[in-house]
Formats: C-alpha cells, sequence, structure tokens
C-alpha cells in the first residue's frame, strides 16, 4: 500500500479554481512530432528573433445597475471595463521591454430589447478623465449576461491585437523558419476557430483539464526546466477546434508542491487533419523553454510564479492603472445617478445625457 501524500497547489486561494484540476478530456490528441513520448532538450534563441510581444486583457464589472428605458422597457445591465495591451520586448535583452496598446475601454452592458443612448459621465477631478460608457446588447437577460458579455468583447480586442502584431508565417509553406522575426505570446488559449497563418503562441497557466492520459501525464513531472514534450495535435471534442500544443517546464517543483507545478500548456493554430508539422510550429516549440525560463517570474514576487509572466504582471498593473481607481469609478456613477434622479425624479429614465458629476 502507498503511503498516503499530500502537496499543495502553489497558487493562491483566492483563486477561483487554482491552478491543477482533474477534468478529462474527451477530444482527440495525435502525436504529430514524433511517436516517442520523451522529454526534448530546450534550444537557443535564434539571432533572428528580435521582437517578442506579451498580450493579455483584463476586465472589471464597476456597478451593476437597473435599466429603464424611455419606452418603458427595463432589464438589468451592468458598467463595465476592459483594457486589452501588449508588452514589446527583446528576447535577448538588448533593449528595454515597451508598453503598447493600454487603454481602456468602458462598456454598459444591457438585456436585450433596450434602447439606450451614449451615456457619459464627466468626473469632478479633471486628473480623472472622462468616463464614457458605450452602451452594448447582452445575450440574454440573465443576471450574468453583462459580465459575459464584457468578457466576450474583451477576447474578442485581445485576439485581434495579437493577431495584428504577429509575424505573418503562411503554415502551408514547408521552409519558412527564415520568416520568424517576431512571436506573438497571448495569455490563455487561442480563441479563434479558424487557422491563421501568424506565430502567435497561446499560453495556459492553469491545467483544469487532463488531456494526456494516465501511461503520459508522468513525463509532466519529470521535465527538467527549459524542456518540453513532443507536439501534439489536439482537437476538441466537439471536432470545431484544432491546434498544435506541448507542454513546457519553466522551473523545478518545491518539494512540497504537486508534481506538475512549474509547468505550462502552449498552442499553435493547427489545420483540421495532421498531415504535416509546420516548420515554425517545430521551431517556436524549440525556443519556447528558453523563452519562457528567462520570462518567468519568481515566487517571492508573484504568487502565480512562474506561469504569470514577467511582462504579464507589468501589463496586467498598467491595464489596473488604466481603468482607473476602482472606488473612485463607483463614486462618480453613484454621483451621476444622484444628479439625474434630483432633476428628474425618482420615475424617469437615468440614462442618456452627460451630466457634469
Amino acid at each position: 500500500m502507498l503511503p498516503m501524500r499530500i502537496r499543495l497547489d502553489p497558487w493562491p486561494v483566492d483563486m477561483e479554481d487554482g491552478q491543477l484540476g482533474f477534468k478529462a478530456f474527451q477530444g482527440q490528441l495525435i502525436d504529430i512530432e514524433t511517436p516517442r513520448w520523451a522529454a526534448l532538450p530546450a534550444r537557443p534563441l535564434p539571432e533572428r528573433l528580435r521582437t517578442v510581444f506579451v498580450v493579455d486583457g483584463k476586465r472589471r464589472m464597476d456597478s451593476r445597475i437597473f435599466v429603464e428605458d424611455d419606452h418603458g422597457e427595463s432589464g438589468v445591465g451592468a458598467f463595465g471595463a476592459y483594457v486589452v495591451g501588449a508588452v514589446n520586448l527583446c528576447p535577448h535583452g538588448s533593449r528595454q521591454a515597451e508598453l503598447m496598446d493600454v487603454r481602456a475601454q468602458r462598456l454598459l452592458a444591457h438585456a436585450p430589447g433596450l434602447r439606450l443612448d451614449p451615456h457619459m459621465l464627466s468626473p469632478r477631478n479633471p486628473h480623472t478623465g472622462r468616463l464614457e460608457y458605450t452602451p452594448v446588447a447582452a445575450e440574454s437577460d440573465d443576471p450574468l449576461a453583462p459580465l459575459h458579455k464584457l468578457q466576450s468583447v474583451m477576447l474578442h480586442e485581445e485576439q485581434e491585437l495579437s493577431h495584428g502584431l504577429a509575424s505573418r508565417v503562411p503554415f502551408d509553406e514547408m521552409d519558412d523558419r527564415e520568416a520568424l522575426h517576431a512571436l506573438t505570446l497571448q495569455d490563455g488559449t487561442l480563441r479563434r476557430a479558424t487557422n491563421f497563418g501568424g506565430a502567435v503562441v497561446g499560453y495556459v497557466k492553469t491545467m483544469q483539464t487532463q488531456y494526456l492520459g494516465a501511461d503520459r501525464v508522468g513525463l509532466l513531472s519529470d521535465l527538467k526546466p527549459g524542456e518540453r514534450t513532443p507536439i501534439m495535435h489536439l482537437k476538441s471534442e466537439t471536432g470545431k477546434t484544432t491546434r498544435f500544443t506541448w507542454y513546457v517546464r519553466l522551473c523545478d517543483a518545491t518539494f512540497y508542491q504537486h508534481p506538475m507545478s512549474g509547468v505550462m500548456r502552449l498552442e499553435m493554430y493547427a489545420p483540421e487533419e495532421p498531415d504535416f508539422l509546420p516548420p515554425i510550429v517545430r521551431e517556436v516549440a524549440n525556443l519556447s523553454g528558453t523563452l519562457l525560463c528567462r520570462l518567468g517570474s519568481k515566487a517571492h514576487k508573484d504568487p502565480r510564479a512562474p506561469q504569470n509572466l514577467i511582462p504579464t504582471a507589468a501589463l496586467e498593473q498598467a491595464m489596473g492603472r488604466a481603468m482607473g481607481s476602482p472606488e473612485l469609478v463607483t463614486r462618480r456613477i453613484r454621483a451621476h445617478i444622484a444628479s439625474q434622479l434630483s432633476q428628474q425624479g425618482l420615475g424617469q429614465q437615468v440614462l442618456g445625457r452627460e451630466v457634469r458629476a
């Protein structure tokens, strides 16, 4: 009988799901690089790779609301904000990293069927800027629908930014390695369903879904920092999504943490059928261990280390600043609504006009 052992999930307990989960994958996973299931060593970064973009998005609910339009229709909604941005860095460390496109966008997500005008808030303090919320209809009148709409819009903008920055690398050309001069790392899974000819890598920090079977998952615990698994071709349960995917270890697991701590899953776009492995995918996989070990955060600085990359953490801070103080924003919203009610009466529509709070 084996002794009972308890290991810790390294992520903070206020994270909703933690870093590790055991949801079984119901799709299809096929060997595409090699049938030999063994660790592959890290390779050096090519000199021609001069730029790496790290892209992320952040959203925030400012206030939930109840809306009545001027046609007598009513429903739930929410004031919310989101930011997408990127860090432009040199993987060789030859220049200082630069923040890009970190701008807050604000939405008033509301139940479908409501007719609203653009809603504007002008804070009393000129240093806080103007808070302008664009009305957008959610998919349903469910209380969580406004939050889901905010998340959906943010993810769409994040994808647009990622793909706009990526090197255009045609996957149908066999000898395309010289084209890799810029690489985009996107925080989270790639969400477009269609194939895209670009060097975009989704890095998934959590391991909520177990894609590997019991006969293979042990390799993740045995990987050394910088090493990776072979590349596989992944097809989702529905068959609508296909990806090339592999795992990389960024650092050794501390003895009291679960043995897959420090491991990250990466993915790139793939055709529906695994006919061949494009050279660009193999090259990105080969350099991924070296690159991510350089960018991985440290536990004494980031509770989500090493998966929350150093550029991502810096980007998260910048995005939080771009959305402004949540307490101040909430006060401006309350002051605006109070001003509307005092002018129009409690039973009238409170949206649609700019008021100086």
